[in-house]
């Protein structure tokens, strides 16, 4: 077990009701009022709300018809995920530019380390100076926490919103958390929060009390790692920034086919594995392409623009029609493939802004059964359990694959 950390120096941003104050830069009128940004139907989420709203109870991921009974006097506005990227691309570049490591947590919210910057110029008067430009060039409300690691940092940042800056010095780690909600603490998710309520502990303070084997006899591999950061204590290294162009995948059949139920079954399965690695990325998707080799080794390929999505069932009707087009010389089939492209950032880890409460929370399920058992197939649809599992990896960790994620069957 490792209590101790290097002497590092960790900036964290986020940019303060992202898609709020995108829709206010570009209609100014909407300042100061109670704005929900999301589905527009009574079957709608909300993707993201102000302050303003926030004050009557609603909060982000509410339906839509209960943020309306709540706040009455709301004004709804339909997202739009290609606006939003486009932004965050903006305040992405900036910091690119300006520092030497960074990590793109998701649309609205970056790492920066800056170990050893210190020799060179004052890291804290240099972030700050970088706050100050990413709001005055983008119009951009972005709060900033500084300490010794990332989960310190994000709760710094967290602490000192709206559009504020708090550094945590070294060694006052644990009482900048002692008195805060163990909500506060990464990983606390909505039931690990309700075990720890039924534990009476409700203070990051009671936590840092705690035996560490407590923890780990109750929350199971997770309750060290809660611990350790109860305790001001995070050796997450940054994952480096790139931008990841398209996602694709392949498969070769073991003898060439022209097994219509064989085929749409397999491109299910593709397409399944695909939607997953968007929303486990933060993406969106507005491009898919499907991809024909015939036996006598000629391709033929076909896309189609969509409105950005990382949802199952938008996808999977996409591609069967561009099959349906592309499939027209009803000869045997070595291989078909389908991929993704035009990504953005969406934000969350599915789209918020889809139209129908159930089905998000259908996919989050779906998706935390598969990081709960890190098996991308645990959970499918029935037309596809006589295929080979697809060795679907997780792109935004660890090493990138093998361009075309090629399978054979």
């Amino acid at each position: 077990m490792l209590f101790d950390q290097p002497d590092k120096t960790i900036v964290h941003f986020d940019l303060d009701t992202f898609f709020v104050s995108v829709e206010r830069r570009i209609n100014s009128a909407l300042e100061g009022k109670p704005l929900l940004i999301g589905g527009t139907s009574e079957r709608g989420v909300v993707g993201s709300c102000s302050y303003e709203a926030r004050a009557f109870g609603v909060q982000n991921g509410m339906a839509m018809k209960e943020a309306r009974r709540l706040c009455p006097e709301a004004i709804i506005v339909r997202g739009d995920a290609g606006k939003y990227s486009k932004a965050s691309g903006e305040v992405t570049q900036i910091i690119k530019e300006s520092v030497p490591l960074m990590e793109k947590a998701s649309v609205d919210e970056f790492y920066l380390d800056m170990t050893g910057m210190d020799q060179i110029f004052g890291i804290q008067k240099y972030t700050k100076e970088l706050r100050q430009r990413i709001i005055h060039e983008t119009h951009l409300p972005i709060s900033m926490g500084i300490s010794g690691n990332k989960s310190v940092s994000k709760i710094a940042t967290s602490e000192s919103k709206p559009s504020g800056e708090l550094t945590i010095l070294k060694g006052t780690e644990k009482g900048f958390l002692a008195p805060l909600s163990v909500r506060k603490l990464p990983l606390v998710g909505n039931e690990t929060y309700q075990v720890l309520q039924e534990l009476g502990i409700r203070t990051i303070h009671t936590l840092q009390q705690m035996p560490v084997q407590a923890m780990e006899n109750v929350l199971g591999k997770n309750g060290e790692t809660i611990w350790l950061r109860a305790q001001g204590i995070d050796n997450t290294p940054l994952k480096p920034y790139y931008e990841r162009e398209s996602l694709s995948l392949e498969r070769t059949f073991g003898q060439d086919t022209m097994d219509l139920v064989r085929l749409h079954n397999t491109l299910t399965a593709m397409t399944e594995g695909l939607a997953y690695q968007l929303r486990a990325g933060n993406k969106l998707t507005a491009c898919v392409t499907v991809k024909v080799r015939y036996a006598d080794m000629q391709v033929y390929s076909r896309q189609s623009r969509i409105h950005y999505t990382n949802c199952d069932h938008t996808l999977l009707r996409i591609v069967k029609e561009i099959f349906a087009k592309l499939y027209t010389r009803r000869q045997l089939i070595r291989l078909i493939g389908v991929s993704c492209s035009h990504l953005v950032g969406g934000g969350h880890q599915m789209n918020m802004l889809e139209d129908s409460v159930e089905l998000i929370q259908l996919y989050q399920q779906m998706d935390r059964l598969r990081k709960k058992y890190h098996d991308s197939r645990i959970i499918k649809r029935a037309c596809t359990m006589d295929q080979r599992n697809l060795d679907v990896w997780d792109p935004w960790n660890g090493e990138p694959p093998v361009p075309g994620g090629h399978r054979t069957a």
